[in-house]
């Protein structure tokens, strides 16, 4: 293993750390001690790889981000399936991932999103970009499921996939307040409603 292939695993591992305490604990309440620890890796490495917290913040915000893409675009290109019904697996997918561990969830846009957002520009924007990109997937695949006559829309297909993802955000934070599942359960019956999608 070159030197260049072991820094990148080590700065792999150090984010991954982060993603997964902070999606428990948040950002603020985290230290760089504690994820170098989950890591493994030494106390003093970290800012060979990261300027800051924030920077490494922002950096596993978009690693985070670029895994959850390419996990809908597996989603939205699954064969023999109508749009409507790829629509709806990427909702069912985010009902059992976010209700899980006790309806906490793993969620990063969820669990740092109001957090972060008035203590890091460069974070805010990352959970810009990431959200943004979810967004315009939904859109795209709306606009497949009216073109393929899987869904019916009355409105614009980036308005639903904005109003979408903005219902489904909220209900996974009522799921953490309330832990039960039924703000998602509201979420998916409204979301039909929405589409024009009949059936359970």
């Amino acid at each position: 293993m070159n030197v260049t292939t072991l820094e990148k695993d080590t700065r792999s591992s150090i984010l991954a750390a982060g993603q997964r305490i902070m999606s428990r604990k948040g950002f603020s309440a985290v230290g760089l001690t504690e994820i170098l620890g989950e890591a493994g890796v030494p106390k003093g490495s970290f800012y060979h790889y990261f300027g800051s917290k924030d920077a490494f913040g922002e950096a596993m915000l978009a690693t985070y981000f670029e895994s959850y893409l390419a996990e809908m675009d597996e989603i939205f290109a699954k064969p023999g399936l109508t749009a409507a019904e790829r629509v709806m697996l990427y909702f069912a997918n985010w009902r059992e991932n976010q209700g899980a561990f006790d309806c906490q969830g793993r969620c990063l846009a969820v669990k740092l999103g109001a957090e972060v957002s008035d203590l890091s520009e460069p974070m805010r924007r990352a959970l810009k970009a990431g959200t943004s990109g979810i967004i315009a997937r939904l859109k795209h695949a709306i606009e497949a499921g009216v073109a393929d006559g899987s869904l019916r829309l009355a409105g614009a297909a980036g308005d639903a996939a904005a109003t979408l993802y903005h219902q489904w955000l909220g209900a996974s934070v009522m799921v953490k307040i309330v832990r039960t599942h039924d703000p998602f359960e509201t979420a998916l019956q409204s979301t039909r409603r929405m589409l024009g999608i009949s059936g359970g």
